[in-house]
C-alpha cells in the first residue's frame, strides 16, 4: 500500500500563488508516476499535472499550460504543484495520485490521498 497527504490548500485571491504539496510513504518501490487532480463542485474529476516518478517528463492539462508547474523531490518522496496566476474557475479540491502505469485517466491510478482545498476569490 501507498499513503499520500496532500497539504498547502487554502484562500488566494485571483492572481495570486499557492503550492501544494504531496508526500508519498510505504511500498513507493514500483510506483511509474504521480498526478494532480482536481474537483470542483457539481463537476467529475479532472487531470490537472502529471510527472513520471524519479524522471523529468511532465504533462499538463491545456487549462493549466503555462501557469502551474510539477515537480518532485525524489529524496523526500514528495511532489509538488506550483499554482500561479491562480483563476476562480481553478478553485477546486485537488488531489494527488500515484500509478503503476502512464495512464493519466483517473481510473487508471492506483492510489489516492484525501485532497486539499483550494479556494481562489475574484
Amino acid at each position: 500500500q501507498v499513503q499520500l497527504v496532500e497539504s498547502g490548500g487554502g484562500l488566494v485571491q485571483a492572481g495570486g500563488s499557492l503550492r501544494l504539496s504531496c508526500a508519498a510513504s510505504g511500498r513507493t518501490f514500483g510506483i511509474y508516476a504521480m498526478g494532480w487532480f482536481r474537483q470542483a463542485p457539481g463537476k467529475e474529476r479532472e487531470f490537472v499535472a502529471g510527472i513520471r516518478w524519479g524522471g523529468a517528463d511532465t504533462y499538463y492539462a491545456d487549462s493549466v499550460k503555462g501557469r502551474f508547474t510539477i515537480s518532485t523531490d525524489n529524496a523526500k518522496n514528495t511532489v509538488y504543484l506550483q499554482m500561479n496566476s491562480l483563476k476562480p474557475e481553478d478553485t477546486a479540491v485537488y488531489c494527488c495520485a500515484a500509478s503503476y502505469g502512464s495512464n493519466w485517466s483517473p481510473k487508471a491510478m492506483d492510489y489516492w490521498g484525501k485532497g486539499t482545498l483550494v479556494t481562489v476569490s475574484s
